[in-house]
């Protein structure tokens, strides 16, 4: 019986597919599914053969060109980068000195070691890096330099007095490095290094890493000991710190003539030839008083930024500072040309009858009249300070 019905599917099968190919057009191209589809299925569905599902449309063909989605242009990477540097720091005393009144004694009698930077600690906190002249050293040696009218020491402990302020980095290469000696110099390095604070001196240059990436560079010399010898140093340190990816490169100069306002020849030709050299700022420091700052190819020098946490006069007659600031532009790690800088007019102490230790932002007529005597120091370079510190365009 199945054979008969086998035979019977083959010949309607036949059938089927023969009128299918009768009734083909010629131009149907091979392999095209006959006109009449139902007869088709109709026959397969008898013979139980079964129908195939409907295979899912390709996404696209030779014929169709796919769409690409444009590109988009990288967006350039901007980091700014605010540096801020204040003047000589003696964090201790000379050997002169009485107790009373005395950084020691202040330093005794404290609660919190934040208290010396307390009033500018929210201005270093707001920036990058900051840096001040460490003058003076940090030691418990008490085999001085007698050829010296003054020796600055305080205890190694004293470092941690920086770091409770928001300093990162001191430049060290002055003419009290080496008031106690090779172990003064030394102690100080070892107590700098355990707080983890940046320093550099004669060919030791320092590096400051920032957490945007941005290595900052700064070599540090003493013109007073070495005069124009200086200028070696300098070319060394830079080139150095060139030859380790230092972004941004600071020249420091111990330099010039104490209670003077004006800087000398050879603080003007070393300042210059620091920037022909390729530091971006120079940072001078050693009258204890302020001097001018000077644009020169785009870039600054500052002549003197006077004392600033000093403890090694207590009650200096000239009581005025500043904190200069400058804020680098860097677009994809390039730096960038601007003029974004900045001076906080201050006081090295936060009373009018003798040094507390504590240097503070001036306000009113008294940062007025800071701000009025750098613009005087500064004439004869062009530039000059608003009445907010910022520089006028």
């Amino acid at each position: 019986m199945s054979r008969v019905v086998l035979r019977i599917g083959t010949v309607v099968l036949c059938f089927f597919m023969l009128t299918a190919c009768g009734s083909e057009s010629p131009g149907r191209e091979a392999g095209e599914q006959p006109a009449d589809t139902e007869r088709w299925q109709e026959a397969r569905e008898i013979v139980g053969i079964p129908i195939p599902t409907a295979a899912p449309a390709s996404e696209g063909n030779g014929d169709e060109t796919e769409e690409v989605p444009p590109m988009e242009t990288p967006r350039p990477q901007v980091e700014t980068i605010t540096i801020s540097a204040a003047g000589d720091c003696s964090l201790g005393n000379h050997q002169e000195q009485e107790y009373e009144y005395s950084f020691r004694q202040a330093y005794d009698q404290i609660e919190d070691e934040g208290y010396f930077f307390e009033n500018v600690r929210a201005i270093f906190a707001d920036d990058d890096m900051t840096i001040v002249n460490f003058e003076g050293v940090l030691t418990y040696s008490e085999e001085r330099d007698e050829s010296r009218t003054y020796n600055i020491k305080g205890d190694p402990e004293y470092a941690r007095l920086l770091t409770a302020g928001d300093v990162e980095a001191v430049s060290f290469a002055n003419n009290h490095r080496m008031d106690y000696g090779t172990r003064g110099s030394d102690d100080t390095v070892a107590a700098l290094e355990a707080e983890g604070i940046i320093y550099a001196y004669d060919r030791n240059v320092g590096i400051y890493d920032t957490d945007k990436g941005i290595r900052i560079g700064f070599v540090s010399v003493n013109e007073v000991a070495w005069g124009l010898g200086s200028e070696q140093l300098l070319a060394e340190g830079i080139e150095k710190l060139r030859g380790e990816g230092a972004d941004l490169i600071l020249a420091c100069c111990h330099w010039g003539i104490e209670k003077d306002n004006y800087p000398t020849e050879n603080q003007q030709y070393l300042g210059r030839k620091c920037i022909d050299m390729g530091a971006d700022l120079v940072i001078g420091h050693h009258p204890h008083v302020l001097q001018g700052i000077e644009e020169y190819n785009g870039k600054y020098i500052i002549y003197s930024l006077a004392n600033f946490c000093f403890g090694a006069n207590r009650n200096p007659v000239d009581k005025d500072t500043m904190i200069f600031r400058q804020t680098f532009t860097f677009v994809d790690g390039v730096k960038q040309e601007d003029r974004q800088i900045q001076i906080i007019p201050c006081s090295v102490s936060s009373v009018r009858d003798r040094n507390n230790f504590q240097p503070t932002p001036a306000q009113g007529d008294e940062a007025a009249r800071i701000i009025e005597k750098i613009n005087g120091y500064s004439a004869g370079y062009g530039v000059v300070f608003t009445q907010d510190g910022t520089l006028s365009q």
